[in-house]
């Protein structure tokens, strides 16, 4: 399971003594149980953990590209590349990115199964695509790819 695989590259960051490796776990177990918390209180179980870890780090990805970008913007390029080491440990919590050519099959297929006609379909369509690749892809083209697909 991921949560045990984090608990584990804590206590083997903590014991090299790697600050940046070690904080970013403690960030990420800490969003963990934050929406351990919130589950809880909406009583909140049909997904399954790891899928749910893979959503808050795809998350925290995302937060720190749009960090990186106002860095870069401040010109305060040391916080930025902070920014890009911490996405750099959270990628290795997540299964291979898919490129630009799977996204668009994946989104053909799910299209297809779903038997999506037209734009009104999309929500249905991105649903399955997040349940089945939960952190593996960027969500905002693979809706732009379905209502290309969808479109008249």
């Amino acid at each position: 399971m991921l949560r045990e695989q984090l608990k584990r590259e804590l206590k083997d960051a903590m014991r090299a003594r790697d600050a940046t490796k070690a904080d970013t776990v403690r960030l990420i177990l800490a969003a963990v149980k934050d929406q351990d918390i919130a589950n809880r209180l909406d009583d909140k179980t049909e997904q399954d953990d790891d899928s749910q870890i893979r959503q808050i780090l795809a998350k925290m990805i995302k937060q720190r590209q749009e960090s990186i970008r106002a860095y870069e913007d401040a010109g305060r390029c040391e916080l930025a590349e902070r920014e890009r080491d911490e996405i750099g440990v959270i990628e290795r919590f997540l299964p291979k990115q898919l490129n630009d050519r799977e996204i668009t099959s994946a989104c053909r297929a799910v299209v297809d199964e779903v038997g999506a006609q037209g734009l009104r379909d999309i929500g249905r369509c991105m649903g399955t695509l997040k349940a089945r690749y939960a952190g593996q892809m960027d969500f905002a083209k693979a809706s732009a790819k379905v209502k290309e697909i969808l479109a008249p």
